[in-house]
């Protein structure tokens, strides 16, 4: 015998392992008699079934066994003897076919036509343990909030507690098959068979229990709702341990199973939704989450005006322009409707069978979602709603993200575009081309730039630069180096004093953001600092470049008569603002027609690309390429950057000219009174045999105040005038001195100081740079529109 729950350590009499009990159909006949009722009677199975119970009685009066009843009676034994016994009646309220009689201890035949009953009888005695059993069986019969169910080994109802009839609402359910009781069932849990039929089947069969079973169907009592329930199955075996049936537990946990799958899908949400910073993927993301666990069927509409600016006119009739994200259409649905006909963006919709619930965030409207039920007509309930609600809120987040990303990214490419050279100067030092590729991320666009600055003397400054960082912060760095770079190109500074000035530039902003920090105030990490940049000098009249560099890439240079791309290796130094090695310069030799390649480290660096192999890739097209530089610069990119940039990349490429020598003339003057009327004289035979008759007398004059000026200031130094004639005429004078001369306004007894104010309103414009060996004051004047002669003497 168990031990039953309430007794301690005592044993019940009516345990069902010695028990006798006794099934009655209606009309009070013995339609099942257990082994333990032969056992206590001595009557075997086939001697009783079909007599009336109450034959067996021997009291005078035979009580009537009516469901609840609890006696103590005498009853015959097979041997003539009276048994005294107690005995516990039990209904089994249920409808089915008529007992088999085939005296067997199945379950099946234990109903008959009316109601039947359970006679459980046991040797009188210990009735405090015999009350107390029949009060615990007729609670679970009818107050247990467990619904119970028993189907016999032909998988069919045979009884139901109370908990179970009102579960499932006023029916017969005698008969019934596991799967007959609800519509659209299906069972939720994972790695189960398909149907409860084949459950049972195997429980039944195997004797293995399967516990916490999820089932989901609409029961009679709620046929317009799914309800979820959590079974359990075990089977019931006779004292030999044959298969009575099975008995079924299930206990309704659809809103704790709801709360759980709910919280689930938020969860979801938050991990799937908005996985990027494009509209249209946010809103696909969210359909896949939300169908079909929570709505069979979604659409997102946004405010035209969130995935673009507002274009609406002063004065003009307001309208809300909806744009249709989800479902997806080409081209995209839009409609026009007034804000009176448009409810949902200020507050939710709820209809049958429809949600729709407003996009808003921090105040503003950016569009609605609206929910579809295909079948259903029952209201949402209040989880339903503010699972919706939470929904929509986390939507709402990522496209006000996604929104603001989009507005900062168009900002951040405009202010970009605008400080990026738009259009390369047309110089007759070089031929220039070039691409440059903003990321293609989540990250924005970057810092990366280059710039073509024109100098004094026909040269050309060359610059590429990377700043670390991207988004608007980057771009507005890079254009403020980017200006200091041409303001101290324009100082005629020779590259590795730019690069020097510029770093000291970095520096003092990285120390004043510091200073700033240690009184209190936080600002933004100055993203200049840890700038690479490259700067070059070409010369067109002596053919070489000057290059320095701060912890840039080398450039790559191509011969022009086989092709050969080399690396040179420039003097190394850290980026600006780092500290460390001075900067220093390098001068190369580039014949006519050789090539630069200035580029970025975008072009070249990536997470799933070697830089070296980048490198054999960049100098096997450079040296291959015939075409334009255009296409040089179409054929790179599309080989070193196939796919999506993950990071900015710049690249300039640069074909060198080399001046000839009839635009090229040079004097070397002696520092005497006699050199500027030499230098007149020979400056307006050269102007006249260019053809360029109308600029002699102004050129007379400029030549013969900077050589005077060379002569007055410069000692007895070697003093040389050189004429350049290209897109304007170029008249410079050199000297040893280092001392860079003032104009200034002479006044009216002055016999001196006019020279260079006159110099200065008569040329387009002039300058002072420095040499190794001294100075160069220069000064240009525009060319007439002359028509120019065919030829030019030697």
């Amino acid at each position: 015998m168990s031990e039953i729950p309430g007794f301690g350590e005592r044993q019940g009499p009516l345990d069902m392992s010695r028990a006798a009990t006794a099934v009655l159909d209606g009309a009070g006949r013995v339609v099942g008699w257990s082994p333990a009722a032969a056992e206590l009677l001595g009557y075997g199975a086939s001697e009783v079934l079909g007599r009336k119970f109450a034959d067996l009685v021997t009291d005078a009066a035979a009580p009537e066994f009516s469901p609840g009843m609890r006696h103590v009676i005498r009853l015959r034994h097979r041997d003539g003897h009276s048994e005294r016994a107690a005995v516990v009646v039990l209904a089994l309220s249920l409808g089915g076919e008529k007992p088999d009689g085939d005296g067997g201890s199945s379950l099946s035949g234990v109903v008959g036509t009316r109601p039947a009953r359970l006679l459980a009888m046991a040797e009188a005695g210990e009735t405090e343990q015999w009350n107390a059993l029949q009060s615990m069986l007729r609670g679970l019969a009818t107050r247990s909030p467990i619904g119970l169910a028993i189907y016999d080994t032909r998988l069919r109802v045979v009884w139901t507690n109370a908990a179970l009839y009102e579960e499932m609402g006023p029916a017969d359910y005698a008969g019934f098959g596991p799967d007959d009781m609800v519509t659209h069932g299906v069972i939720v849990s994972p790695g189960m068979p398909d149907t409860l039929e084949e459950v049972i089947g195997e429980v039944l069969t195997t004797g293995q229990p399967v516990i916490e079973l999820y089932y989901r169907g609409r029961p009679p009592s709620t046929p317009d709702r799914d309800r979820i329930w959590s079974c359990s199955y075990y089977r019931l075996e006779d004292p030999a341990g044959s298969p009575l049936g099975v008995c079924e537990e299930t206990v309704d946990i659809t809103e704790r199973y709801l709360a759980q799958q709910r919280l689930d899908l938020l969860v979801r949400a938050g991990r799937s939704v908005g996985t990027t910073l494009d509209t249209r993927r946010t809103a696909r993301e969210f359909a896949a989450v939300t169908t079909p666990w929570f709505a069979d069927a979604v659409t997102v509409d946004l405010l035209e005006t969130v995935l673009h600016s507002d274009r609406s006119r002063p004065g003009a009739v307001p309208e809300i322009r909806m744009v249709r994200l989800w479902p997806h259409e080409e081209p995209p649905a839009v409609s026009t409707i007034t804000a009176d006909d448009c409810p949902a963006t200020v507050r939710p919709v709820h209809e049958p069978g429809l949600l729709t619930v407003p996009l808003r965030t921090e105040g503003t409207d950016l569009g609605i979602v609206s929910f579809v039920w295909e079948h259903r007509t029952d209201p949402l309930d209040e989880g339903e709603l503010a699972v919706a609600s939470e929904l929509v809120a986390r939507l709402s987040v990522c496209i006000d993200n996604a929104r603001r990303y989009a507005r900062e990214h168009a900002a951040a490419l405009v202010l970009q575009r605008s400080l990026l050279p738009r259009l390369l100067p047309q110089l007759s030092a070089v031929e220039l081309a070039y691409r440059y590729l903003p990321a293609d991320s989540r990250a924005g666009v970057g810092g990366d730039w280059f710039d073509v600055i024109p100098l004094s003397g026909t040269r050309v400054g060359l610059v590429v630069g990377d700043v670390v960082g991207h988004g608007l912060s980057a771009a507005a760095t890079m254009g403020r180096l980017r200006t200091s770079v041409r303001v101290l190109a324009r100082m005629d500074l020779a590259p590795d004093e730019l690069l020097a000035s510029l770093d000291d530039l970095v520096t003092q902003g990285g120390n004043e953001r510091a200073a700033v920090r240690i009184e209190g105030e936080e600002l933004p990490e100055d993203e200049a600092l840890g700038v690479t940049c490259l700067y070059a000098v070409y010369d067109p009249v002596s053919g070489t470049c000057t290059m320095a560099r701060a912890g840039h890439p080398l450039p790559a240079v191509v011969d022009p008569d086989d092709g050969t791309v080399t690396f040179p290796e420039l003097p190394s130094a850290p980026p600006l603002g780092l500290g460390g090695l001075p900067f220093e310069s390098a001068e190369l030799a580039i014949p006519p027609g050789g090539l630069l390649a200035l580029f970025t480290d975008g072009l070249v660096q990536g997470r799933d690309r070697d830089v070296d192999e980048q490198l054999a890739a960049l100098s096997a097209v450079l040296s291959h390429s015939t075409g334009t530089l255009d296409d040089l610069c179409d054929e790179v990119v599309g080989t070193l950057l196939p796919g999506p940039a993950e990071d900015d990349a710049a690249l300039l490429l640069v074909r060198t000219r080399l001046l000839g020598q009839q635009q090229v003339a040079v004097w070397e003057l002696t520092a005497d009174r006699q050199a500027a009327g030499r230098a007149r004289a020979g400056a307006s035979d050269q102007v006249r045999a260019w053809g360029l008759d109308d600029l002699v007398f102004t050129t007379e004059l400029v030549v013969s105040e900077l050589v005077t000026n060379a002569i007055r200031y410069a000692g007895a130094g070697p003093i040389q005038l050189r004429l350049i004639r290209d897109k304007t005429l170029i008249c410079e004078v050199s000297d040893s001195g280092h001392t860079s001369p003032h104009m200034r306004h002479a006044a009216g007894d002055d016999e001196g100081g006019r020279g260079l104010f006159i110099v200065a309103q008569i040329t387009q414009q002039w300058g002072t740079r420095y040499t190794a060996t001294g100075k160069i004051i220069w000064a240009e004047q525009a060319m007439p529109s002359v028509r120019r002669p065919t030829a030019f003497p030697s």
